[in-house]
C-alpha cells in the first residue's frame, strides 16, 4: 500500500468526513449490534403503545432489583428506583456516588407514536358493516394508513370503575381491522385532491364487522353484534367507551430489513429507537459516579402537553424530590444537570433528496446523531445547545469509540420538527438532541440501522459512566 500524500493527509487532520459505521467498527461489534437489536425487536413487538411500553420497562426495572421510588425514604449509592406516571410515563434512576448538588445525568426518550386513536364515542353501522370513528394522533400522512392490517391497543374504564386491557390483533389467530380505500377504477375524484387531501381524517373509519347479530328484523344488527361480542370478551358496554383510550396501530412486527439483514423495519421506531438503548444503558451501568435518570415520557407527539407529557411537572418534582430527600436544593441540582434529549432525525432518502442539504443531513450507518438545534425555519420550537456541551459531548464519544454524527432536520425552509429538549432546557440545565436516524419516519414502517441503534446504546452508556 502506498503511503498517503501530504494532501490526504492534510485532509484527514484538517476536514470533518464521517464514515459509515462499518469502516470504524469490527466484525465483533457488528455481531453486538445485531444481537442488542434482537431485544430491540422484542421491546418493538411487546410495546406498541405508551402503556405497554411503561409497562414492559417496570417489569424489566423491577427483574433488575429497582425498586418503586418513595419520596420519604433516604437513598444512598447504587440504589434503583423507578416512578411510574398514571401508567404513561416512566422514570428510572440509579443513586450516584457524587453529591447531587453536582447534578445528574439525564437521558429524556419519548414512547408515544402516531397511530388512530378511536373516538370517545366510535362505533357505528352503514351497510351493513360495523366501523370505529378515529381521531388520528400525531403529524401522519393519511392516505398511508389506509389498507393495511391493524390490532386495537389500549384501556377501558367499566361504569363500576374496573380497569379492562385490550389488546387484539397481535396474536396469531386473532382478528386484525382495516381502513379501507377506493379501487382505482372509482377513484378519478379522489385522486384530483391533493395528496395531503387524498383521505380525509374522517374518512379513517376501522372496519371492525360485517355479520349481524341474528336473522331478525331490524337495524344495527351488524353494531349489536360487535358489542356482543365485547361485551362476550371483555364485560363492556358502548358507554364505557367514553371512559377509554383505545389506539389502533399498525399489527405487523417489527422485521430485518435487506438481504444483509441491516436494518429493522417496524412501526414505532419513534421515539421507541432511542427509548429503549437509554433505558438498556440505564439498567447495565454498575456503581455510577453520578445520578443517574432515564425519563420515557408521553404525548410528544402532540407537544408534550398532559400531565404525563415532559411540558408538565412531573420530572422536575422527582427531581426536587431526590435532592430534598438528599437535603440539597433542587435548583442547583437541575442547573448541574446532563441531559441528552434521546430523539430521532430524519435519515437522507436517495429517492427523495431535495429535503435534505446533504452538508448537514443524516445517514444511516453512520453512527448515532446528534442535533445541536432542531425546531423549523429561524430555529423557532427548539433549545439550540451550547458550544461548550456539545464540546463534552463529541469528546466523550471520541473516547469511547462510539461512531457518531451531526445534523440537522432537513433544510432551513422545508419544514422541521421539535423535541423534547427545549422543555428540559427550561430547567437550566445543558441538553442536546442525541438519537437515531429513520427512514419513512412518521409512517405505519419506519427504518433504521442496526449499527447505529447500537451506537445510540453506547452513547447513553457511556454518558451515563462518565466520570
Amino acid at each position: 500500500m502506498s503511503e498517503k500524500t501530504e494532501v490526504e493527509r492534510l485532509k484527514e487532520k484538517l476536514f470533518y468526513q464521517p464514515k459509515h459505521a462499518c469502516e470504524v467498527v469490527n466484525a465483533e461489534e457488528v455481531a453486538n449490534a445485531d444481537r442488542f437489536c434482537e431485544g430491540y425487536k422484542a421491546f418493538l413487538n411487546a410495546a406498541k403503545t405508551e402503556r405497554e411500553a411503561v409497562t414492559y420497562m417496570e417489569e424489566t426495572a423491577r427483574a433488575l432489583g429497582f425498586t418503586e421510588y418513595d419520596r420519604d425514604k433516604k437513598y444512598v449509592p447504587g440504589d434503583k428506583v423507578f416512578y411510574n406516571n398514571r401508567g404513561k410515563a416512566i422514570v428510572l434512576a440509579v443513586m450516584g456516588k457524587k453529591p447531587l448538588r453536582e447534578g445528574v445525568r439525564l437521558s429524556a426518550a419519548h414512547i408515544d407514536s402516531p397511530r388512530l386513536d378511536l373516538k370517545p364515542n366510535p362505533l357505528y353501522e352503514d351497510s351493513a358493516m360495523a366501523l370505529f370513528k378515529t381521531h388520528y394522533y400525531g403529524g401522519i400522512k393519511k392516505y398511508q394508513w389506509t389498507c393495511i392490517p391493524l390490532s386495537l391497543h389500549g384501556v377501558m374504564i367499566k361504569k363500576d370503575g374496573e380497569s379492562v386491557k385490550v389488546n387484539i390483533g397481535e396474536d396469531a389467530g386473532d382478528p386484525q381491522f382495516v381502513v379501507t380505500d377506493l379501487l382505482p377504477h372509482l377513484a378519478a375524484e379522489q385522486m384530483k385532491r391533493t395528496l395531503s387531501d387524498g383521505v380525509r381524517g374522517e374518512e379513517l373509519n376501522v372496519l371492525v364487522g360485517s355479520r349481524p347479530f341474528c336473522a331478525d328484523e331490524g337495524s344495527e344488527k351488524v353494531k349489536l353484534n360487535i358489542l356482543q361480542i365485547l361485551f362476550e370478551k371483555y364485560g363492556v358496554t358502548e358507554s364505557d367507551f367514553l371512559s377509554a383510550e383505545l389506539e389502533a396501530v399498525p399489527a405487523f412486527p417489527a422485521r430485518d430489513i435487506g438481504l444483509d439483514r441491516s436494518m429493522i423495519g417496524a412501526y414505532g421506531h419513534d421515539d421507541r429507537v432511542c427509548a429503549y438503548p437509554a433505558a438498556e444503558a440505564i439498567f447495565a451501568v454498575k456503581d455510577p459516579d453520578y445520578t443517574l435518570v432515564t425519563c420515557l415520557t408521553d404525548k410528544e407527539e402532540i407537544g408534550s402537553e398532559g400531565n404525563t407529557g415532559l411540558n408538565s411537572s412531573y420530572l422536575r418534582y422527582f427531581i426536587a424530590d431526590l435532592a430534598k430527600s438528599a437535603g440539597e436544593d433542587y435548583h442547583t441540582v437541575l442547573s448541574h444537570t446532563r441531559c441528552l434529549s434521546a430523539d430521532v432525525n430524519a435519515a437522507f432518502d436517495p429517492t427523495f433528496p431535495d429535503v435534505s442539504e446533504r452538508m448537514n443531513a443524516s445517514f444511516i450507518n453512520n453512527g448515532v446523531a446528534i442535533m445541536k438545534y432542531t425546531g423549523s425555519r429561524g430555529k423557532g420550537g427548539t433549545s439550540d445547545a451550547s458550544a461548550e456541551f456539545m464540546g463534552e459531548v463529541r469528546r466523550l464519544l471520541d473516547r469511547e469509540g462510539v461512531v457518531w454524527q451531526c445534523c440537522e432536520l432537513g433544510k432551513v425552509d422545508a419544514g422541521g420538527g421539535g423535541t423534547v429538549a427545549m422543555y428540559l432546557a427550561s430547567l437550566n440545565m445543558d441538553v442536546v438532541d442525541l438519537g437515531v436516524p429513520v427512514l419513512s419516519m412518521h409512517s405505519p414502517f419506519e427504518v433504521v440501522s442496526k449499527l447505529d441503534v447500537y451506537m445510540a446504546y453506547r452513547a447513553f452508556k457511556a454518558f451515563f459512566e462518565e466520570k
